[in-house]
């Protein structure tokens, strides 16, 4: 039975594929690594702990002996582990640049020892930077706007160069805005939504005129499945819904589904280096067979009930980890001070 190794498992991305995964294909073991650090929750694969073809290692990508060991008898690497939270870049780029970059260049080193037959590394269409109209495709420059970005886009150029200087089979997804259950509620989507069932105000930047594109979680395990099994090596797969929001609009819609009315928005000032507006051009990934199943309606309605419902799972993260509300307080009271 074939055997790959999923970096990051425990993340939100991360443990909704490996659910995806093991309910779509009989014939594959998954070993997971993970370091779990603050968004990491073992919490999230809680119902796949007993499934006979999952294990789970615990260790850092940056350890270049977890790493070698984690990858033993594996087949192929689906890369999920990084920092993302743009805020946290801002604040301290340090981890970022340790996991981003450091992490993927020892996994892309020990893939090409081991010859991999397959590396799918995933990135974000946050690389590209802002675009005012149109859509950048998988040619389109990288041009990164904020620490977070910059060193994704590091990691991806990385990724390519093992494949130009060794061979090594890369493929790149670079996906928007996902959303759905299991994220961490310091994310917009699953933080407004918490905040709102706690009866709490929700901070907007800026004006709220920012633009993101989202997609719902599975959608996107289903395109990076497609991409792992039939995408051409060396090549980057943009994956997007088409589905475009501003954060102001985001917000109402969340607003309304919890019976909540604007006075519930508190408007902080802009971060910086905040991108206007995301959007990808999807339509490589669709000629390999994929478009989203689910509309922005449905799926949202979806992720508010899941967070309604599991109650427990985010209350143990907002209520119990200290180092969440730390974050949390303290970079959004900066911003107030800050106006």
């Amino acid at each position: 039975m074939p055997k790959i190794l999923i970096t990051g498992g425990a993340g939100f991305i991360g443990s909704n594929f490996i659910r995806y995964f093991l309910k779509t294909h009989n014939d594959v073991e998954l070993v997971c690594l993970d370091s779990l650090t603050y968004a990491g929750n073992l919490a999230n694969l809680d119902d796949i702990m007993t499934d006979s073809r999952f294990s789970f290692v615990r260790g850092d990508i940056c350890d270049p002996q977890a790493v070698a060991e984690a990858m033993k008898d594996c087949e192929g690497v689906i890369h999920f582990a990084a920092e993302t939270h743009v805020d946290r870049s801002i604040l301290d780029a340090d981890a970022f640049l340790k996991t981003n970059v450091l992490g993927t260049y020892n996994l892309l080193l020990e893939a090409d020892r081991k010859k991999i037959k397959r590396f799918l590394h995933i990135s974000t269409d946050e690389v590209y930077g802002s675009i005012e109209e149109g859509y950048f495709t998988e040619n389109s420059p990288i041009d990164p706007s904020s620490p977070y970005s910059s060193s994704k886009a590091s990691s991806d150029l990385l990724a390519i160069s093992f494949f130009r200087t060794y061979g090594l089979p890369v493929v790149i997804t670079r996906t928007c805005n996902n959303y759905g259950p299991y994220q961490y509620p310091e994310k917009v989507i699953p933080f407004f939504i918490t905040n709102l069932l706690e009866g709490k105000k929700v901070p907007l930047y800026g004006d709220g005129k920012n633009v993101r594109e989202w997609i719902y979680a599975e959608d996107n395990c289903r395109a990076i499945d497609l991409v792992y099994h039939k995408g051409t090596e060396g090549e980057v797969y943009n994956i997007g819904s088409g589905h475009e929001l501003e954060n102001i609009k985001l917000t109402e819609i969340i607003l309304k589904a919890l019976g909540a009315d604007e006075s519930h928005i508190e408007y902080v000032k802009d971060r910086p280096g905040h991108d206007r507006r995301y959007a990808i051009d999807s339509s490589k990934i669709k000629n390999l067979g994929w478009s989203p199943r689910f509309s922005f309606d449905e799926a949202i309605s979806n992720t508010i009930e899941w967070y309604k419902n599991n109650r427990p799972w985010w209350e143990n993260i907002r209520l119990k980890k200290a180092e969440y509300r730390k974050f949390m307080d303290e970079y959004y009271s900066k911003l107030r001070k800050s106006e």
